[in-house]
């Protein structure tokens, strides 16, 4: 079983479990295995258990003693003058040192964005790590004191968050939602356009089975990518289409493999790892499906998800798409010391995947604020707004019901 979208969720806020319970899910609701907390960095083709306490970190090869010495002076450093006009990069050399970000940041940026620490804004990609050094001036600091923050919020961080799907995969959740909804939703309707009437009403223009429809409402909630929106809303003026169409979304080679577990030469004691630019690799990374979640392969097999391309490789598209599975595909079979080919194999491509936030994206996100307050009972939401997770698009959704409350 592969998840062709998302492949979990981390229970961040109750209001997952809430919504779970609402939809009648429990019984569908599944945990990652314990072994799923543990995460890898591959570093001189080796991997290394990326650690999770002191003195773990102690121990691991994975940083140098050289590395290690330079994180115990982040508690000393002070904040930057340049303010949010930071990248990732930036912020975390500044704060942790060069290797820290070669091998944890890069990786991790690389996993959650498909996209590269150089490029991306730190308030707005990673706005809880700014905020630490904001709110307490330091992250080892602010974490610490941010814990018990949360303890007193019911929330948890990203890091001690528990993964979560269902016994079917990711797509019950939408579906259970569809479900609930009945017939109040209209499917596979092609909006055309959005526009203002004279009426001061909102006028949405659709096609269904060949007929051109216009509904007249008062609130009009977008949800679309950035760039669908700046054709849906090509009325309006001339700064909301620029601002969607400068928000970039790279394209991402999702690689699905199964291999027979006796052809697997390392343990399978955790839920993957991540590729550091520095390893010269051909993918950003792989998902050990079946270990996170047990029924994803029968007992004698084992499920693997791969990423190719994001901002690190957009140059993967102009190769013949055989050729860039077999190349990820040899890479990963030596790194897990694979002596046989795999069972199964498919792909899914993304032409456009996931909205990097880059650099001054703060602008984007003011703008789409003043947006909002000019032209009174749109919503713009979506993945390009407030994070682009599944659980930070739950807790979204929940601030996008109180706008709609608040306009009534």
């Amino acid at each position: 079983l592969f998840d062709r979208g998302p492949n979990s969720a981390l229970e961040t806020t109750p209001i997952i479990a809430q919504l779970v319970e609402e939809l009648n899910l429990k019984n569908e609701f599944v945990y990652a295995n314990k072994e799923g907390n543990k995460r890898y960095i591959l570093r001189d083709g080796e991997l290394h258990a990326l650690p999770m306490s002191p003195p773990a970190f102690i121990k691991t090869k994975l940083f140098s003693g050289k590395a290690k010495l330079r994180l115990m002076k982040e508690p000393f450093i002070g904040r930057s003058t340049d303010g949010y006009y930071q990248s990732i990069a930036e912020f975390v050399t500044r704060r942790l040192g060069v290797e820290f970000l070669d091998y944890a940041i890069n990786p991790f940026v690389a996993g959650v964005y498909a996209g590269n620490p150089e490029d991306l804004s730190i308030k707005s990609a990673f706005p809880k790590l700014y905020a630490l050094e904001e709110d307490y001036g330091g992250l080892i600091v602010g974490t610490i004191r941010s814990i018990r923050k949360r303890k007193k919020r019911k929330e948890k961080s990203k890091q001690s968050a528990r993964m979560l799907s269902f016994k079917d995969g990711m797509q019950v959740l939408p579906k259970a939602i569809a479900d609930a909804l009945g017939n109040r939703v209209k499917l596979n309707a092609n909006v055309v356009s959005i526009r203002k009437t004279g009426e001061g009403k909102l006028g949405v223009t659709y096609k269904d089975d060949g007929q051109t429809l216009t509904v007249l409402t008062d609130v009009v909630l977008s949800t679309v990518p950035a760039y669908k929106a700046a054709e849906l809303f090509n009325d309006f003026d001339d700064k909301f289409k620029n601002h969607c169409a400068d928000i970039y979304y790279p394209p991402v080679l999702v690689i699905y493999l199964a291999y027979n577990k006796k052809d697997i030469g390392r343990p399978l004691d955790g839920s993957g790892f991540l590729v550091p630019s520095k390893e010269g690799k051909s993918f950003l990374g792989a998902i050990w499906s079946s270990v996170i979640f047990s029924n994803r392969s029968d007992e004698d097999s084992a499920a693997f998800t791969l990423f190719v391309g994001g901002s690190r490789d957009p140059g993967f598209v102009d190769d013949n798409e055989e050729a860039v599975v077999k190349r990820v595909g040899d890479e990963f079979e030596e790194i897990m010391k694979i002596n046989g080919k795999p069972v199964y194999t498919s792909t899914r491509f993304w032409k456009k995947a996931i909205p990097q936030y880059k650099l001054g994206y703060v602008e984007h996100e003011n703008y789409f604020d003043h947006f909002e307050k000019e032209n009174k009972g749109i919503i713009i939401s979506g993945n390009f707004r407030g994070g682009i997770s599944v659980g930070d698009c739950i807790k979204n959704a929940e601030l996008v019901v109180q706008k709609i409350k608040n306009l009534q």
